[in-house]
């Protein structure tokens, strides 16, 4: 047992946790934290866990993580710490982008409904103007062929009702134009309902398909379960062996989501890039769950 690892359990058997329950707490399978505590760090289901997974249990039982790093970073693993600058270099670069695309498809879809909407008003204009038009020299056709049907009373009376069916149809061919406005349709709405730690409730709204896709920037570990407890996936995504997995839960009200390195992992919902209540360079393991209002 390492010093970092002796600290760590009297610290939980002073708080008179037992490994259960510490599981239950982090979220961390009772193995790696049997792992952390030995130092038996190869166990772990990869080196760029060992600080995540060690930051987790130090906050549980009570003690500063970043002290107890910089006390023990002897024996943290040196290749986690190699590889974590990278990770949080990619991570940067994509955060300082991702606004500004994120705002250009928020708008999208207005521009879209505005320019069909003054399109629809367009055509209703002319078809009005045109009706109108087409009505206003009917009563002149009409009157101008009135001298050659005055020989009999019922050329009279055929003229006359011809007058009143083509106001009639005239009237019935201007009714359907009002039918083309179609009512906007609301657009899909994905928002934070609360947050507490590293856990976070968003509600979705304005759809009627619930799909979910994790995708994997580097290596990362995803879990997706519904409000009833099924799995529909829990593996490591690697984006050079697998790179995304992905869960439809239409027929479901509620998506349980536990990301192991949030850092490295995208999540999608009806291809809507959801977005971190918590920065994942700050909680790196985070437990998501989304609502489905239908």
């Amino acid at each position: 047992m390492t010093e970092l690892g002796n600290i760590l359990k009297e610290a939980r058997e002073a708080k008179g946790l037992s490994l259960d329950e510490l599981q239950s707490i982090t979220k961390i399978q009772k193995r790696y934290l049997l792992g952390i505590e030995e130092g038996n760090y190869s166990m772990m289901p990869g080196k760029f866990y060992v600080r995540a997974f060690i930051k987790q249990y130090a906050e549980a039982v009570g003690l500063d993580p970043e002290q107890l790093f910089e006390q023990h970073k002897n024996e943290i693993p040196s290749t986690y710490n190699e590889e974590l600058p990278d990770q949080l270099s990619r991570v940067q670069s994509r955060k300082s982008i991702s606004p500004e695309t994120s705002k250009v498809l928020d708008f999208l879809p207005k521009i879209l409904i505005a320019i069909f909407m003054i399109g629809a008003i367009a055509l209703v204009w002319y078809l009005i103007v045109k009706s109108a038009g087409d009505g206003a020299d009917q009563p002149a056709n009409t009157d101008k062929s009135k001298p050659n049907f005055e020989e009999t009373d019922d050329f009279a009376d055929d003229s006359g009702d011809d007058g009143t069916g083509e106001e009639e149809d005239t009237a019935e061919e201007e009714e359907p134009v009002e039918e083309e406005a179609e009512p906007e349709t609301p657009a899909q709405e994905l928002t934070v309902a609360s947050n507490t730690g590293s856990n976070t409730v968003y509600e979705l709204k304005n759809t009627d398909k619930f799909v979910v896709k994790v995708v994997s920037l580097g290596r990362t570990w995803v879990s997706v379960k519904n409000g009833a407890g099924k799995t529909y996936f829990g593996e490591e995504l690697n984006k050079d062996v697998k790179v995304s997995e992905t869960a439809d839960l239409t027929n479901d009200t509620q998506a349980l989501i536990k990301v192991g390195f949030a850092p490295d992992t995208e999540i999608y919902v009806n291809d809507q890039k959801l977005e971190y209540a918590v920065p994942p360079e700050e909680v790196m393991t985070q437990e998501i769950t989304i609502n489905f209002v239908k």
